[in-house]
């Protein structure tokens, strides 16, 4: 299984402390890049010392209780769809978040959580401050207020205020990039509350893996979901197409928007030019493909971090992506790697074109060594050991 580490920081010594994360979401039966970090970070910390015990929805077919890789999975919950339509399901969000109060009859020593969707962290304030355990939470990504009016209208008012309220129950935020980190603390949060823990890529994993025999010129790779914006990518394959330049390209991820973008793929024209692959189970074959690929077209205007563009650039792939303030992904791509450009199809289409001319790079060209897993994971190790100890 990929994404499992090679190295790990030094065994913590004593009792192994219990670590708690709750995530409503979790890999490999959901994917995502939240997923994926979780997934690597809680096969990382068992390695180190840590007793990983996964709180989440009953994904998986057999008992509520397994163990993968050496980390404990419990389902509190069944399983629930994420999503209503494009949007995040508002009943799935209240019914884990009520689930979250078992944790009361569990043992641990801190609690680890995924923001998302917001309203579970309310119970598990309750809980860390019940049980006297320090609540860390991982923060993707802040919308505010005009991207919650955005996503849902006026009641993005109520949400925006949930969202803020939220931000003040963790004992520590851990941010997943830098500009996460920054608009925490603009947002009101204390400095010294907030950890930038980044997201990390094997690179021995994705050194072994050979390109797809595949004959592929542009690859996206992603939930496919409206602020991915596979239909610019889409209609700039269009425009290219009606320059002569009839571009290959194959999508991977599933999503509410798939039917749309289908179709949109018929009506112009290019149908034949694109694959819609689905999700892939096996993460070799989703890197196989980027390396095969001239392009890897990331043109999302929200990303919390971005570790397909991170792998892409692992791989000596050119990236092009957004330049939207809400791409972080966008800090990762430099002029040697990619192109950074509005999320119009002109602009990607000319970007794409640009992008075939910097294939050649390595990953260290790309900065890439300072995102390992083996380095993610010391960080990870070191930020909750005192906590948990305290």
């Amino acid at each position: 299984m990929p994404l499992i580490h090679r190295g790990a920081p030094a065994p913590i010594s004593g009792r192994r402390p219990v670590l708690a994360v709750v995530s409503d979401a979790v890999y490999p039966w959901h994917k995502g890049g939240k997923e994926m970090r979780y997934w690597a970070l809680n096969a990382g910390l068992a390695r180190a010392g840590f007793d990983v015990h996964v709180y989440t929805m009953h994904w998986w077919d057999g008992p509520r209780d397994q163990v993968t890789d050496g980390v404990s999975y419990h389902a509190i919950c069944r399983r629930r769809e994420l999503y209503t339509g494009e949007r995040r399901s508002i009943v799935q969000a209240l019914v884990f978040a009520v689930a979250c109060l078992r944790l009361l009859g569990r043992r641990f020593d801190a609690i680890e959580a995924d923001h998302m969707p917001y309203l579970q962290l309310f119970p598990l304030r309750v809980v860390a401050t019940l049980k006297r355990v320090p609540l860390f939470v991982t923060w993707h990504e802040v919308w505010g207020p005009a991207y919650w009016q955005e996503y849902l209208g006026p009641a993005g008012r109520v949400a925006a205020a949930i969202e803020r309220l939220a931000m003040s129950l963790p004992d520590h935020i851990v941010a997943a990039s830098t500009d996460t980190g920054r608009r925490l603390v603009d947002a009101g949060v204390a400095k010294e509350k907030v950890s930038v823990l980044p997201n990390g890529v094997d690179l021995e994993h994705l050194a072994d893996v050979e390109p797809s025999a595949v004959d592929v010129d542009v690859v996206f790779v992603g939930r496919l979901l409206a602020h991915k914006n596979v239909d610019v990518l889409l209609e700039a394959l269009a425009l290219l197409g009606a320059d002569g330049q009839h571009l290959s390209c194959t999508v991977v991820g599933e999503g509410p928007e798939r039917d749309r973008l289908v179709d949109l793929a018929r009506s112009l024209g290019i149908d034949s030019q694109v694959h819609f692959a689905g999700g892939i189970d096996d993460h070799a074959d989703v890197v196989a493909l980027m390396k095969a690929a001239r392009v890897v077209a990331v043109p999302s205007v929200r990303e919390g971090f971005g570790i397909v563009v991170l792998e892409a650039l692992a791989c000596g792939t050119p990236v092009v992506t957004s330049n939207h303030p809400d791409n972080h992904s966008r800090l990762l791509v430099s002029e040697r790697t990619g192109v950074v450009c509005s999320a119009t199809p002109a602009a990607v289409a000319a970007g794409i074109v640009a992008a075939f001319g910097l294939a050649g790079f390595s990953s260290l060209d790309a900065g890439v060594e300072r995102y390992t897993w083996e380095h993610v994971v010391a960080e990870a190790a070191r930020l909750y050991t005192p906590k948990v100890a305290a």
